[in-house]
């Protein structure tokens, strides 16, 4: 017998004595009242440690890259709006801040990368099954338009081109802000993954509340109401979700009470309350107009990091990754009827096969 599984004997190979339990019965489930001479031993991970690899990606490259991306997107939008509604100064912020926007997305992205290089390789081919990779071919062109209009804009020269490719970057505009969002539903960090029905729809909004934001700040009050609108909607939209998110994600969602990630999250819906109520009640006002814009771009960021975080902490949660599988096993065993063979079970070859 090992001497390292007996209860007695102080905790070793990550093996708690509060974890180990006598099992009942023979080989699973045998003649009553047969008990082993050797205790079942229930793992919750090797020392504590995390059972998958966090993401490597670096901080604060990749969060300020989801926040510039979701700016950029939404701000093509109001871009196009300006200029087809004949309010100048929005179309000139809109425009600027798409193009600011994807220009700095790509700085920090690459970063990242470490490599300038490894950004022109993932041109070489599209692979729809993967989010980066679709990614990239949404920026690449997002940004070219983005940067044109931005050209046109500045220079006066070729404006019905400007035009063109400003409504070009504008219909691609929403999914620049979402797409990262099923970039991060396909990892196999827990938050992030459990939460693919959510995060969409968070990033929209969180990046309807940064255009909204840069539009307040940039715009005149007489361009500036799509930009208030704009900037509530996602505000309202973006505090809905992000309660919603965290009361569904039961067990996954601590990770948004706690440590760095709540403080961020706080924050951020401090920012946003505050920016939609200077938008609706402030509007007409240019200072009030302005500071309800940053308020709203902060909240946007302060999301955009909150969520960053709370995915790094949830990944180095080894419970994150035990609790919920034993659940879906749990689960699994209660659906199947008596007398059946579980799924997992059917196509098993037979002993001695």
């Amino acid at each position: 017998m090992r001497q390292d599984l007996n209860p007695q004997m102080p905790e070793r190979h990550g093996v708690e004595r509060d974890q180990v339990k006598p099992r009942r019965g023979g080989r699973g489930r045998g003649r009553k009242g047969e008990q082993l001479m050797v205790p079942e031993a229930e793992f919750r991970s090797y020392y504590g440690r995390p059972i998958i690899k966090a993401p490597v990606w670096k901080n604060p490259d990749v969060p300020l890259y989801l926040f510039l991306g979701g700016l950029a997107g939404s701000s093509s939008i109001l871009g196009a709006m300006g200029g087809a509604t004949g309010r100048p100064t929005l179309r000139r912020a809109g425009r600027l801040a798409a193009a600011g926007g994807a220009v700095g997305g790509t700085v920090f992205l690459v970063h990242d990368l470490h490599r300038p290089t490894r950004f022109l390789h993932m041109l070489r081919v599209l692979k729809p099954t993967s989010p980066l990779s679709v990614g990239t071919w949404i920026l690449s062109p997002f940004a070219t338009f983005a940067a044109a209009t931005a050209a046109t804009e500045v220079t006066g020269w070729f404006r019905r081109t400007g035009d063109l490719t400003g409504v070009a970057a504008a219909v691609i505009g929403p999914a620049l802000a979402t797409y990262t969002a099923v970039l991060f539903s396909n990892t196999a960090v827990p938050t992030w993954h459990e939460a693919h029905r959510h995060l969409p729809v968070l990033f929209g909004s969180s990046a309807a509340a940064a255009g909204g934001g840069f539009g307040l700040v940039f715009a005149s009050v007489a361009d500036n109401e799509p930009a208030a609108r704009l900037g509530v909607l996602g505000a309202v939209v973006e505090l809905a979700t992000e309660e919603k998110m965290t009361r569904d994600l039961g067990l996954l969602g601590d990770v948004y009470e706690k440590g760095r990630a709540k403080t961020l999250m706080t924050a951020s819906k401090a920012c946003l309350v505050a920016g939609a109520v200077g938008a609706v009640v402030g509007r007409k006002r240019r200072w009030s107009s302005a500071l309800s814009g940053l308020a709203l771009l902060a909240g946007s960021a302060l999301t955009r990091f909150g969520v960053f975080d709370a995915g790094i902490a949830s990944a180095n949660d080894p419970a994150h990754i035990v609790v919920p599988q034993r659940e879906r096993i749990r689960r699994r065993e209660e659906a199947v009827q008596p007398g059946t063979t579980p799924p997992d079970r059917k196509y098993a070859p037979a002993a001695g096969s």
